[in-house]
């Protein structure tokens, strides 16, 4: 069961928020950040394959502060950009900081997100009270080195990413020593979404296989 909840965050900011419900008892609380094309039918999508497996999950809706309910194509990859730049991303943290406060009826939460939420996911990691965070190749975590994550985190990367050469893989992973980082041949940028044309089907299962195994771990 799914809908959309309204969130405040720490400045007073109010924000929405899709957020998908377990059957039963929940094992903890996901934190789904978006790609730069906001809230689609595919991030909707992946907070339920969470609560399938039991976790409840929250998917807030970080293009707000710029237009309330901005949902992209996967084409429009500059106007995306563009309202991505046009954002805080201390004020972004707090959004995400809202969601997990959300999430903790839960339980333990963890961050898991996508792209530039890839990128938040790890932010979150180092400035809010979150147990755990994944990160699907998000590339600005080369821009704060500098901080380090409070929790565990998992990195996934495409070996044929065209936005995150290997060389940004490997420093990234270097500034980040104790975490955990894999590097999937043969897949690109996005191989973990199925509405995208670089999606790869065994890459992104076996993402999705070590990704539970590792909230298995810290949230359970």
């Amino acid at each position: 069961m799914g809908g959309m909840i309204d969130l405040t965050a720490s400045d007073g900011h109010a924000l929405s928020a899709y957020r998908a419900t377990p059957a039963g008892i929940p094992r903890g609380g996901i934190v789904i950040l978006q790609e730069i094309f906001g809230i689609t039918d595919h991030i909707r999508s992946v907070a339920h394959q969470y609560t399938d497996l039991g976790y409840l999950a929250i998917a807030p809706s970080l293009f707000d502060r710029v237009r309330p309910g901005i949902v992209l194509n996967y084409g429009d990859v500059e106007q995306a950009r563009e309202i991505m730049m046009a954002l805080d991303r201390d004020l972004v943290v707090a959004d995400i900081a809202a969601a997990a406060a959300a999430a903790r009826s839960a339980g333990k939460v963890a961050a898991i997100g996508y792209c530039w939420g890839g990128a938040m996911a790890d932010l979150a990691a180092c400035r809010i009270d979150i147990d755990a965070a994944v990160s699907y190749y998000g590339r600005a975590t080369a821009d704060w080195l500098d901080e380090q994550p409070r929790c565990p985190v998992m990195y996934h990367y495409g070996a044929q990413d065209q936005l995150i050469p290997p060389e940004l893989v490997e420093k990234i992973s270097a500034g980040r020593p104790g975490h955990v980082s894999f590097v999937y041949e043969g897949a690109g940028h996005g191989f973990s979404c199925d509405e995208r044309a670089d999606f790869r089907p065994d890459s992104a299962a076996l993402a999705l296989e070590r990704t539970l195994a590792f909230l298995e771990e810290h949230l359970t």
